[in-house]
């Protein structure tokens, strides 16, 4: 049986229904009974969320009762061969991307399910939707954009449907899981994009070119009175352009929550020590292997919403209905001057070649204390766990004072190359496929080339993650770009930084950017070594060079300042290898180049 403390008693989730059900609805499609456009939510007062045969039952219900306004269609096929579901709405007769495009209409991408047990998305987005096709929230919105809404991103994840798998969640009785059937989390796949749901929804965004994309979860975490947070990137990271738009849009979507009686938050509500409220809060921008965190890569706007999972499941509905309804009305207001921004925002992206730009980044030291609704707690030693447990009394509403770090600053920094990125032959499928699903242009260089003039990334560390993240082994580099020429076989590929996705180029190609291929362990096997010179020939190697000058003072002052390396018989020999012609000279070396001018 599901824990008590997850249930809502049924008159409570009644009296917070939003609206009543309509006996049948007809109009200008087919009469269709109005429970075909109800959710299982719904109709049990949000104690209960469906299993996924309804959105399919739904999509079609809704395409057949609004034929003018609504397409319903897939997208993909999970890995369990289920069909993911979109619906795209509209009233302004541009139904597919290209009609959309020749309209010059923004689109708006809302996807729930992202993770299949915090499912407030899909049963809200269908509430809003009918509401809004039924002229009874957002008038006129869909007059003047293209809704594209999926309501379960993770289907298969949806399916595993079970009472206790969100434990830190307050309903509905069941629900699905965190990951897809392969285990992957799909709010750490945007860049990388290893699962079959990932490469599909990037289609789908290739084809649509959302200027922005809603994506809706609940939290884990700490237990408080604030009931959801937005946070919206370009604000600190990405165009310059777009920041003061995406600042704008989350002030406005602050305030319409606020005005429908949320208490918004527009940072992510955890602690920088787990579970301890004193450590206060950071705010910051994820890496692109979030949603939030690669939109702004392609220069449109990504927007995280999280609602609180120690609300009850019809609370949780309810509010994220109101902020897809705001969201709706944000884009019909705003959306063509988005646009325009984003267009010149891809222009400014043709001229990023030479200039520095941010890998990733970080809350700068400075504290301010703001007031946070939470309630009474304790800290004390725990006789289970022998930790420090914090304890939460919802019966005793307590305004704290909050340690929060919201100046975000640029971390790494890097001055991006001025022509653009090599790829040798060798590697030029795995690169390309990757560059393609992503939008990235690049071109295939068909003869070879000599001696050519590019940069190199040598690695002067290279250390391998000690476990799996997400089935890879992550690698984290050390090292600078310098010059040198090499050979190319026919077959590379240019990929140039002069394009509106640079900044897409840039996080896939820079060996030290946190979600790059490399640092995904793609390149991994150029960073092993393969090739040994054995201690007994190392001596006669080193006894052979060290009649050269150089090479003695070299390894005399390497004794006398390196305690480690003078320490080290294995360093010491290979002091001598690495300088001798049997050395792999391709070992650590970042196999992808970068050069000044186009080839």
């Amino acid at each position: 049986m599901p824990s008590p403390v997850r249930r809502l008693p049924l008159l409570l989730a009644l009296l917070l229904l939003p609206c009543t059900l309509p006996a049948l609805a007809s109009g200008a499609g087919n009469e269709v009974p109005a429970a075909t456009l109800v959710t299982e939510s719904e109709r049990s007062g949000f104690v209960r969320t469906g299993r996924y045969d309804e959105v399919p039952a739904l999509c079609e219900a809704f395409a057949a009762r609004w034929p003018e306004a609504v397409r319903c269609g897939d997208f993909g096929t999970t890995p369990e061969g289920r069909p993911m579901k979109v619906l795209v709405a509209s009233r302004s007769g541009a139904l597919t991307p290209a009609a959309a495009r020749a309209a010059r209409l923004p689109v708006l991408l809302v996807q729930g399910g992202i993770h299949a047990g915090e499912i407030d998305g899909k049963d809200a987005g269908f509430l809003a939707l009918r509401e809004v096709l039924e002229g009874t929230a957002a008038p006129g919105a869909l007059e003047r954009q293209v809704l594209v809404f999926v309501p379960v991103f993770n289907v298969d994840g949806h399916e595993r449907f079970g009472a206790w798998n969100r434990p830190n969640q307050r309903g509905p009785e069941q629900m699905g899981w965190r990951t897809t059937a392969q285990n992957f989390n799909l709010n750490r796949d945007y860049l990388k994009a290893d699962s079959a749901e990932m490469q599909a929804m990037l289609r789908l965004v290739a084809e649509w070119d959302p200027i922005a994309t809603v994506d809706l979860h609940a939290t884990n975490g700490a237990q408080f009175e604030h009931d959801i947070s937005v946070q919206v990137e370009p604000l600190h990271s990405g165009d310059a352009g777009l920041r003061a738009a995406g600042l704008d849009l989350r002030t406005g979507l602050l305030a319409a929550l606020t005005a429908s009686g949320s208490l918004p938050l527009p940072f992510y509500p955890s602690f920088i020590e787990d579970d301890n409220p004193d450590s206060g809060i950071a705010d910051g921008v994820p890496p692109p292997r979030f949603s939030h965190g690669y939109f702004p890569l392609r220069n449109r706007f990504g927007i995280l919403v999280e609602t609180h999972s120690w609300k009850s499941y019809p609370v949780r509905v309810r509010i994220t209905r109101n902020l897809v309804v705001a969201m709706l009305e944000r884009t019909a207001r705003d959306g063509a001057r988005w646009l325009r921004l984003a267009t010149h925002a891809d222009a400014a992206a043709t001229r990023l070649g030479g200039t520095t730009l941010a890998l990733d980044y970080r809350a700068s030291d400075r504290v301010r204390h703001v007031d946070f609704r939470g309630y009474a707690w304790t800290r004390t030693p725990s006789d289970i766990s022998g930790a420090l447990m914090t304890r939460y009394d919802e019966s005793v509403p307590l305004t704290w004072s909050m340690p929060l770090r919201d100046e975000v600053l640029p971390g790494r920094t890097i001055v991006a190359p001025r022509g653009g990125y090599l790829v040798p032959s060798r590697h030029a499928a795995r690169v390309a496929a990757a560059l393609r699903l992503h939008g990235v242009e690049f071109r295939t260089l068909d003869s070879a080339r000599q001696a050519m003039p590019v940069h190199v990334f040598r690695a002067d560390t290279a250390n391998f993650a000690a476990t799996s993240s997400e089935g890879h082994q992550r690698l984290e580099l050390a090292g600078d770009w310098r010059p040198e020429t090499r050979e190319l076989a026919a077959g590379a590929l240019f990929v140039p930084i002069a394009q509106a996705r640079a900044r897409v180029a840039v996080a896939l190609l820079e060996p030290q950017a946190p979600d790059s291929l490399a640092a995904w362990g793609v390149f991994n096997n150029a960073f092993e070594r393969k090739e040994y010179m054995e201690a007994y020939v190392a001596e006669d190697v080193a006894r052979d060079m060290l009649v050269d000058p150089a090479v003695k003072a070299a390894f005399e002052a390497r004794l006398r300042d390196d305690a480690a390396f003078a320490g080290s018989p294995q360093a010491r020999l290979e002091f001598f290898h690495r300088r001798h012609p049997s050395w792999d000279e391709r070992h650590a070396l970042y196999p992808v180049f970068r050069i000044d001018r186009a080839p």
